[in-house]
């Protein structure tokens, strides 16, 4: 079928409302296990219905495939970190490095003020690294684990984790979601990094006070634990050493040297393993041993780690927990979570089932107020239904850019509320590819953390909020006047936006 059709609005939404549904009754049967195959299979489902009801209003099946390739091609930078974190964690643990942080994280830490220290901790480390990604698998790996020692819930330490590197991501100049939105909205990068602390700064100085209080409000349970015991056991199984913080401060050092994250995390990866066989050899021996082979106990011991299972056996129920890894092999189930959605995602805009509905939005708006709240809806609904953060951003950025113009609005609104809405939301949720990767590396499921990521819910409604009363929104006419040093009116030319 060759001939194009008009598709109606409700056609379009139709993929969407069944998605939606059945994921919210896989959710209610499986709970937290849904994302081990049920919500995969809901997500192809959805995507083979979009595409038929596209075919029957004149897609071609190559458009249709086209959208799912390109969709998939953005994804696979994330499938490779996931396949990377998931070998560094095994190495790690195995060379004590993971135990080291946590040994020296429970001697400064306390459950009190723990969710406040570590939001501010990855606020720091994502800011100078510019990854909201490369911080929750490295020093977020490492605070999952003191925090459930000191008996914090798990959602609350992935929120407080989670809330800290995206607000260093949202304001940091190496991060790549702040050069798209910049550059989307056509705002001169520092422009809109200055014009983003405006509603950034109020969003985390809320959340750390949250974190403040859930801290006071959560029973000091390290006693119950056995902290010390901990901190015995640790010492006895594992040769701790400062050394052995050299590999993340060498990751964290590449990162800030611009080193793309997937050679950084190899990097890490590699000396993961040199630092087991040289530290832990008698633990790297007991792994070789395990798998039944007579001889190359260390290099089994290490291959073990980086691609599959990994339990060291302490004696502490806690620490058991704690010192597992599944390696490459144990996010296959997030890759293949990633996939699924961004093939439903490929189809929604190839389809142009996502244009229509969110051309729809534009159609109503009347006020400043309604722009950034119809910009921001389309940010959240674009994470929802195409899967991916950066579409989430450069999908509206291009579709408002006109509106924004046409009401005389500079376009640092639209870039602020491009990061607030589409940067932040994406790891809300549980088949985006954020999602699905901070829930994958943190072990912790998606809606277990979401309720607990202040900054990433708060964000999206200060920026709306903001807009509605007339806070701060930059117009037209001031950028005129910021940028001419004399009285005459300039000339047109001034309303073209800076390039990024």
């Amino acid at each position: 079928m060759n001939d194009k059709k008009a598709i109606p609005l409700f056609v379009a939404i139709i993929p969407l409302v069944i998605l939606i549904s059945l994921l919210s009754l896989n959710v209610y049967i499986y709970k937290d296990d849904a994302v081990s195959g049920s919500n995969q299979i809901i997500l192809i489902v959805s995507a083979a219905i979009a595409a038929g009801l596209a075919w029957l209003y004149g897609s071609s099946w190559k458009t249709l495939e086209g959208g799912v390739i390109n969709s998939l091609k953005l994804a696979s930078p994330a499938i490779l970190i996931l396949l990377m974190v998931g070998a560094l964690s095994g190495t790690w643990l195995l060379s004590g490095i993971i135990p080291t942080m946590i040994y020296y994280g429970l001697q400064v830490l306390n459950a009190t003020l723990f969710l406040f220290a570590a939001c501010i901790i990855c606020a720091v480390v994502s800011v100078f690294t510019g990854s909201s990604w490369t911080t929750s698998a490295t020093i977020g790996i490492a605070l999952m684990g003191i925090g459930k020692v000191l008996g914090l819930h798990e959602g609350m330490i992935a929120g407080a984790i989670l809330s800290g590197a995206y607000f260093g991501d949202k304001l940091s100049p190496l991060s790549d979601t702040t050069n798209l939105a910049s550059a989307s909205s056509g705002t001169e990068l520092f422009t809109h990094i200055r014009y983003l602390t405006i509603t950034t700064v109020p969003s985390i100085l809320i959340s750390l006070t949250l974190f403040v209080a859930l801290g006071f409000g959560a029973k000091d349970t390290a006693e119950n634990v056995g902290v010390d015991e901990i901190l015995t056991t640790l010492n006895a199984q594992f040769n701790i050493t400062p050394w052995l913080l050299l590999v993340p401060i060498a990751v964290l050092a590449m990162i800030l040297k611009k080193v793309p994250a997937l050679p950084a995390l190899f990097a890490g990866t590699v000396l993961g393993g040199i630092f087991a066989f040289i530290f832990q050899p008698d633990i790297v021996e007991q792994m070789g041993a395990a798998s039944g082979s007579e001889d190359f106990h260390n290099y089994i011991g290490i291959m073990q780690a980086a691609f599959g299972d990994t339990q060291l056996q302490t004696g502490n129920d806690t620490l058991d927990e704690l010192l597992s890894s599944s390696g490459m092999a144990g996010m296959m189930g997030t890759i293949w979570l990633i996939i699924s959605a961004m093939i439903f995602g490929g189809v929604m805009e190839s389809s142009g089932f996502l244009r229509i509905i969110t051309e729809s939005v534009i159609r109503n708006v009347r006020s400043a107020g309604s722009l950034v709240a119809a910009t921001a809806g389309t940010c959240m609904f674009t994470n929802v239904s195409a899967s991916d953060q950066y579409l989430a951003v450069l999908v509206p950025g291009r579709m408002f850019a006109d509106s924004y113009k046409q009401r005389g609005l500079a376009s640092q609104n639209l870039s602020r509320t491009l990061e607030d809405s589409g940067t932040v939301t994406s790891v809300l949720v549980p088949w985006n590819t954020c999602g699905a990767y901070h829930a994958g590396v943190l072990g912790v499921a998606t809606l277990t953390y979401a309720p607990f990521a202040f900054f990433c819910i708060l964000s999206p409604i200060i920026t709306i909020a903001f807009a509605y009363i007339g806070f701060k929104v930059a117009r037209t006419s001031d950028n005129e006047v910021i940028q001419t040093t004399s009285s005459q009116p300039v000339s047109k030319e001034s309303d073209k936006p800076v390039s990024a």
